[in-house]
């Protein structure tokens, strides 16, 4: 409660001073940050930021990628099948998002086991 009601009287304080400055300060306040997003400095830093979170998401994805299989096959030799087989009442859905009668699925368009696609069931 205590929480609460600090950060209530932190949004009031805000909101009057932020309606005592106006819109000349509002104005002022927004050419600064352009400006400084405009700087050099500020270009190169966000662009050494994006190579970071670009090679960070590589290596997670690679990683991903290589205890996948490991993690699937644990999980199936663990549940022993399918897992809509071992939920009652479960439903699988078709590549429209349509739930299937049988609890079948369908696959997307144009994959294996798809029925009306070149090398397809059915």
């Amino acid at each position: 409660m205590r929480y609460r009601f600090t950060f209530l009287a932190g949004l009031a304080v805000g909101f009057v001073v932020g309606a005592r400055a106006g819109r000349e300060r509002y104005e002022q306040i927004k050419k600064l940050a352009r400006k400084a997003a405009d700087s050099p400095a500020m270009q190169q830093a966000a662009g050494a930021a994006q190579a970071q979170a670009a090679s960070l998401a590589r290596s997670a994805k690679d990683k991903v990628a290589q205890r996948l299989p490991r993690i699937t096959e644990k999980a199936k030799s663990k549940v022993g099948g399918t897992l809509h087989d071992r939920i009652p009442g479960m439903r699988t859905r078709d590549a429209n998002g349509h739930s299937t009668a049988d609890g079948t699925y369908t696959g997307a368009p144009g994959t294996p086991g798809t029925p009306g696609t070149p090398g397809g069931g059915n």
